[in-house]
C-alpha cells in the first residue's frame, strides 16, 4: 500500500524539551492515537515488503526501537520470518547490556541485551533497525558504533522506518558508512518547529488518580515471550496466537462491540495482535498504548491529541507516563507484561479509563 505525508504525519508539541520542540505523531501507528489494528498492521507490513525486496537472500535480525517502534519491528520480523529483539529502558536481571543514547528524547538512555547479540551475531548477515521516524539518524549511529566496537566487521546494517526526515548532510553520513535506508514516506522537518510553536496548549489535562480501586477484572495468562530478549519472530507470533486462544476461550463469541485494546509503554505488539483478532470477529476495535512521552494537548481540531491523563507507570510507580484521548467503549482490554497485579500504576490507569468506561479487563501476560 502507498502512503503520503498527509496519511502518516501530525505535528505535536513536546512538553519542556529544549532539544526538539516538536514530535511527529503517526495516526496509524497505534501508539498515541487510537487506530484500527488492521490499519496499523497493514502499515507495518508495507514497510516489511520493502525490506523483503532488498534482502530476500540474507539472514536478518530486526531490532525494534523502544518505545514507539517495538510493534513495527515485531511485525516486520514476523512478515519476513526473521530473528527479532527490541531495545529497552526496562531492567532485565542477570544480563549484560549495550548502552547507547537517544539524545533528543525525554528518556535518553537506551539499551540492548548484549548476551543475545553475542548469541546471534555469527548467524546473521545484517541487522535492520526498525523505527517509526528517523530525523537525524544519530541514535541509530550510536548503537551501530557500540555494536561495531564489540563485533567489528561482523554484520551489515540497514534502517527501515515509516518516515525519513533526514537532511542531505545526514543522508550523506549514512551513504559514506554504507548503511542502507528504507522508508515509506520522505519528509522535511523545516516547518515543524514553527508549527509546534504556534500550538495553543489548551487541551484537557488530568492529574494522577492513584486511589485504590477494584473496578476492573484480571486475566492471568500463560505462555509469555519477552521480546526484550532475542526471539524467532515465528515463535513470537505463535506465542501471541496462544495468548489470543486463551483470551477467546474466556470472552466467548464477542461481536459487534466497540472495543479498546490498550498496550503499555514498550509492550505494544501483543495488544495490536489481539485487537486484530477481535476486529476479525466483527468488532469495531481500536488500539493505542500508554507512553513515557509528555506531549502538550490542544483543543484545536486539526491537532492530533486533545486530552491527556498523567499516570504512574505500571513498571515503576516513580515514573510518569501518559495516556491520550480516552474514548468510550463497550469494553477495554489492557494488555501488559508489567509484573505487578495490583498497585499504584494499575489503579491510576484504571481510574483514568473509568472516567469514561465501566468494563475494564486487565490481561497480564507475564
Amino acid at each position: 500500500m502507498r502512503y503520503e505525508e498527509k496519511d502518516l504525519v501530525r505535528i505535536a508539541k513536546r512538553e519542556n524539551n529544549n532539544k526538539r520542540s516538536y514530535l511527529v505523531v503517526d495516526p496509524l501507528q497505534g501508539k498515541h492515537v487510537p487506530v484500527s489494528p488492521f490499519k496499523a498492521l497493514t502499515l507495518f507490513s508495507s514497510l516489511a515488503d520493502k525490506v523483503r525486496e532488498a534482502y530476500s537472500e540474507e539472514k536478518l535480525l530486526l531490532v525494534g526501537f523502544a518505545e514507539t517502534a517495538t510493534a513495527i519491528g515485531a511485525e516486520i520480523a514476523v512478515c519476513l520470518g526473521a530473528k527479532y529483539i527490541q531495545t529497552t529502558r526496562e531492567v532485565i536481571e542477570g544480563v549484560e547490556y549495550l548502552y547507547f543514547s537517544e539524545e533528543h528524547s525525554h528518556a535518553t538512555e537506551q539499551k540492548l541485551v548484549k548476551d543475545d547479540i553475542d548469541a546471534v551475531i555469527d548467524d546473521i548477515d545484517r541487522i535492520v533497525f526498525a523505527e517509526d521516524e528517523v530525523t537525524t539518524g544519530k541514535t541509530i549511529l550510536n548503537i551501530i558504533d557500540r555494536i561495531e566496537q564489540y563485533y567489528p566487521g561482523k554484520v551489515k546494517f540497514s534502517v527501515a522506518s515509516l518516515l525519513n526526515g533526514m537532511s542531505k548532510e545526514h543522508l550523506a553520513q549514512y551513504e559514506e558508512r554504507k548503511i542502507n535506508l528504507h522508508y515509506l514516506v520522505k519528509t522535511s522537518h523545516e516547518k515543524y518547529e514553527k508549527l509546534a510553536a504556534e500550538i495553543e496548549e489548551n487541551g484537557k489535562y488530568h492529574a494522577c488518580m492513584p486511589e485504590k480501586t477494584d473496578a476492573f477484572q484480571v486475566m492471568e495468562l500463560s505462555g509469555y515471550l519477552n521480546a526484550r530478549r532475542l526471539t524467532d519472530a515465528g515463535m513470537y507470533e505463535e506465542a501471541c496466537g496462544k495468548l489470543w486462544q486463551q483470551v477467546s476461550e474466556k470472552i466467548g463469541n464477542v461481536r459487534g462491540e466497540h472495543i479498546l485494546v490498550l498496550g503499555t509503554e514498550e509492550f505494544m505488539y501483543p495488544a495490536i495482535y489481539l485487537g486484530a483478532r477481535l476486529e476479525e470477529m466483527g468488532n469495531d476495535c481500536l488500539c493505542h498504548a500508554t507512553t513515557r512521552s509528555p506531549i502538550a494537548v490542544s483543543s484545536e481540531e486539526t491537532y492530533p491529541l486533545h486530552e491527556r491523563y498523567e499516570l504512574k507507570s505500571l513498571y515503576d510507580s516513580n515514573r510518569r507516563t501518559f495516556l491520550y484521548d480516552i474514548g468510550e467503549y463497550d469494553r477495554v482490554y489492557v494488555v501488559t507484561d508489567a509484573p505487578e497485579r495490583k498497585g499504584e500504576g494499575i489503579y491510576n490507569l484504571v481510574n483514568a479509563l473509568y472516567t469514561k468506561n465501566k468494563n475494564i479487563i486487565l490481561i497480564r501476560w507475564c
